[in-house]
């Protein structure tokens, strides 16, 4: 259990970007850039799988994650959390140890033997449940989770990520068209802000990341 007494939003979202810039989570490169998984061109880059081998960091991220999510959505509000397989399972873990719920996990599809399921631990009908991912970019992976969780009769209204890309506008559309709320700590926004605050990135490679962030779709078509 933790207090409810935490810092702004404002201030979370700046010692999270610190946190995750200090663990070299975050990797910025405009003039050879990563591939994304959609096989589009990123100049960044963040591993926020990395949290967990770094015990302070974890525990500090997970105690804002909570109370990111009881100020918004409730302090009663979830009465089961689902970690999103893989990179959310131990964030959903760690976050329904600190409120006191069970916890389950939701796989990317169906395991294709035994009873072919797609949720792991117990899940009820009626019960309401929050979806824990380490990050978000448009948010369109999370509607599977959100879905396979809503056929078992349980409700899923709400999911938290530690990182939220912030640069794709038609993101919270989508999942508000959904029925669903993000809670977040940090962007992309807050990240390259502490990035330059902690001078150890020159000059062109924050510009670069900066005309990335400001206009991604014409970064990314000027480049494919």
């Amino acid at each position: 259990m933790i207090p409810t007494s935490y810092p702004t939003s404002e201030e979370m979202a700046r010692l999270t970007a610190r946190m995750l810039l200090e663990i070299e989570a975050v990797h910025f490169s405009p003039d050879e850039p990563f591939t994304l998984s959609s096989g589009l061109p990123s100049p960044t880059y963040i591993d926020c799988r990395k949290l967990i081998s770094f015990p302070r960091i974890r525990a500090t991220l997970m105690d804002f994650l909570t109370v990111t999510v009881m100020r918004n959505a409730g302090f009663e509000a979830f009465d089961n959390i689902a970690g999103g397989e893989t990179a959310g399972m131990p964030f959903g873990a760690l976050v329904a140890e600190r409120m006191a719920l069970p916890m389950t996990y939701v796989r990317k599809k169906p395991k294709g033997y035994g009873k072919n399921a797609r949720i792991e631990g117990v899940m009820t009908e009626g019960q309401r449940v929050l979806l824990v991912e380490d990050l978000t970019t448009d948010g369109g992976s999370k509607l599977s989770f959100v879905d396979a969780i809503r056929e078992t009769g349980a409700t899923c209204a709400d999911t938290a990520v530690i990182f939220y890309y912030d640069i794709f506008p038609e993101t919270e559309k989508t999942l508000g068209d959904h029925g669903v709320t993000l809670h977040h700590l940090c962007t992309w926004w807050d990240v390259l802000a502490e990035a330059k605050a902690s001078g150890g990135f020159d000059d062109a490679t924050l510009s670069g990341v900066e005309a990335f962030l400001n206009d991604p779709r014409g970064w990314q078509a000027a480049r494919t």
